[in-house]
């Protein structure tokens, strides 16, 4: 069983959590990547993070 370590809300399904799509563009430059934030959809915990490739 998985869970939201800070509301104990057990996380069984896709819409259980939200992917947040954190800007990849700070000042001059812009990344070359896509970084994510995952967060309990009932508390909003961030709970996760990952990087993509950026087209």
């Amino acid at each position: 069983m998985v869970h939201c370590p800070h509301c104990e809300t057990e996380l069984t399904e896709a819409d259980d959590v939200e992917f947040l799509d954190m800007d990849s563009t700070t000042g001059f430059f812009t990344a070359s990547k896509r970084f994510y934030l995952v967060g309990c959809g009932d508390c909003g915990a961030a709970i996760g993070s990952g990087v993509a490739g950026a087209m």
